[in-house]
C-alpha cells in the first residue's frame, strides 16, 4: 500500500499542535491565527463531544445563539408570510419572501438560501418542505426561534450572526464561532457566548459530565483540544 504524502502545507500547519495536550483557549486561538500562506478568510469551528444519550432521542441537543460579534459569513435567509408580514420582513433584510409560491419554487428544485424563517401561520404549507429542507438542517422550528410571529427579528438576528447547533449520533456538536482574520478577543467573546448556550441547552435527564470535549480548529488546520476549564 503506498504511503500517504501531504503537502508541505499540511505538514506546517500539523507542527502547530501538540496532539496530546489540552490547551487554554487564549493559547489554542494563537496558534491558529499564526497560521501563514492564507488563501482565505478562514472559518473557525468548535467541536464538542457530550455526554448525551442519543439512541432514545430524548437528550438530542438543539438550540441558537446570537454572537456577539457575528459569524462573518453572508447569510441568506428566506421568510414564509403573508400580507404586511412580508414587508415587514423585507425590510429586516429577508432575500426572499413569500407564501405558497415559495414553498412551490423550492419543491422545483430552488436552494440559494442558508436559513429558513416561518410564521406560524404557514407551517402547514411549509411542511411540505420537510424532505427537501429536514435533510439539510434547513427546516424552521420553534426550538431554535425560527417558527416565531416575530418574523422580522428572526430575519435580522441570523442575518447579523444568529447561528444553529445540533448534536449528531455520535453525541456530537459543530458550530461556527468566527472566521480567522477576527480579533482574539471577540473571538473569544463569541465562543464564550456559545458555550453557554450549550451548557443551558443540557437536558434534565442527562448524568454526569455534559461537555467532555472540547476541539477547536479552522477550515484547513489542525484540531486543538481544549482545557475545559478554559471556556
Amino acid at each position: 500500500m503506498p504511503t500517504l504524502v501531504r503537502s508541505k502545507r499540511y505538514q506546517k500547519r500539523s507542527q502547530l499542535v501538540i496532539r496530546e495536550r489540552r490547551y487554554d483557549l487564549q493559547e489554542a486561538l494563537k496558534a491558529i491565527k499564526s497560521i501563514d500562506n492564507q488563501k482565505y478568510d478562514e472559518t473557525i469551528t468548535i467541536n464538542f463531544q457530550l455526554g448525551i444519550k442519543t439512541a432514545s432521542g430524548t437528550e438530542n441537543i438543539r438550540g441558537a445563539v446570537s454572537l456577539p460579534h457575528g459569524t462573518g459569513q453572508k447569510v441568506r435567509v428566506i421568510c414564509f408570510c403573508k400580507g404586511e408580514l412580508a414587508k415587514v420582513a423585507e425590510k429586516a433584510g429577508a432575500d426572499a419572501v413569500g407564501a405558497e409560491e415559495l414553498v412551490q419554487k423550492i419543491l422545483a428544485g430552488w436552494m440559494d438560501f442558508d436559513a429558513v424563517v416561518a410564521h406560524p401561520d404557514m407551517m402547514r404549507e411549509v411542511s411540505k418542505l420537510g424532505r427537501v429542507l429536514g435533510p439539510k438542517g434547513l427546516m424552521p422550528s420553534p426550538k431554535t426561534g425560527t417558527v416565531t410571529p416575530n418574523v422580522a427579528k428572526a430575519v435580522e438576528e441570523l442575518k447579523a450572526g444568529r447561528v444553529e447547533f445540533k448534536s449528531d449520533k455520535t453525541g456530537g456538536l459543530h458550530a461556527i464561532c468566527g472566521k480567522l482574520s477576527f480579533a482574539e478577543k471577540n473571538l473569544v467573546e463569541n465562543i464564550k457566548v456559545l458555550v453557554k448556550a450549550v451548557q443551558d441547552s443540557k437536558p434534565a435527564t442527562a448524568k454526569g459530565e455534559f461537555i467532555r470535549n472540547a476541539t477547536i480548529a479552522s477550515t484547513q488546520g489542525p484540531g486543538f483540544k481544549l482545557s475545559l476549564s478554559s471556556l
